[in-house]
Order: C-alpha cells, then structure tokens, then sequence
C-alpha cells in the first residue's frame, strides 16, 4: 500500500514569485536544499538534502507558474514531489503533493511519519518567511 502527503499553504505573494522560489536554484537552497534545478521536463538534477546526503531528481512535469513535478528518489525510495500553484486573490495557494512512500517498508513508514510533519512543520514555514524577506 503507498500513501501520499498533502500539504496546503496559502502565500501573499502572486503566482510568479511562488514559481521563482521553487524553481530558481539560489532561491529554493535559501529555504530548503540547494541544488541545480530547472523546470524543463527531463532535466536531472541533485538536491543537497545535508545529513541525508544528495538525492537524484528528475523533472517530470512542468506547466509555467501553475505545476512542476519531480521525482525524488535516493536508494530503495522512489518518491515524486508535485508543486501545484493557484492564484488566490493577490495571492497564491501552493498545493504540495509528495507521493510514492510504501508503508510496508519500515524506512518509508519512518519517512512517512516525519515528512508528514516536515513539510508543513518545517520546510513549509521557511517558505513562508523567505518570501515575506523577499517581498519586504
């Protein structure tokens, strides 16, 4: 069986600034890993994800300002992270999807259980304080 997290977090900035925190390597390593990403379809790219070491991504989908979906896999782990962006007012509602974790493994189940209070707990709120940063 294999279960998804859902995160969902509205930002006050519009849907263009979302997009360039996610997608923009020197913006997305100020509030989560760096690494060389571009949203172009089948780019392969590492984030440095620091004790857990570098992680293999390779961009999957992409529609401009509105999804970029990737796969983030390191070793017996295959997982996809989906960014979705809806514009809310002046504002953006960020849609995270973070798929693929096999509850019958124990080292998913642990991963479950952490990203599942990670995301919106940690990473989530960096977002949020980077691009009120950038925006002040």
């Amino acid at each position: 069986m294999t279960d998804t997290i859902h995160v969902d977090q509205f930002l006050s900035q519009p849907p263009a600034a979302v997009w360039r925190a996610l997608t923009e390597p020197d913006r997305l390593a100020k509030w989560w890993a760096a690494g060389d990403i571009a949203p172009v379809v089948g780019h392969r790219f590492t984030l440095d994800m620091g004790g857990w070491g570098e992680v293999p991504c390779t961009v999957t989908e992409v529609e401009p300002e509105r999804r970029i979906s990737y796969t983030f896999a390191e070793s017996t782990m295959d997982w996809t992270v989906t960014w979705r962006l809806v514009a809310e007012g002046a504002g953006t509602r960020l849609f995270l999807e973070h798929a693929g974790f096999d509850l019958a493994d124990p080292k998913h189940e642990q991963a479950y259980r952490n990203m599942s209070r990670g995301w919106p707990g940690s990473v989530l709120p960096r977002l949020l304080r980077e691009m009120e940063r950038v925006t002040a």
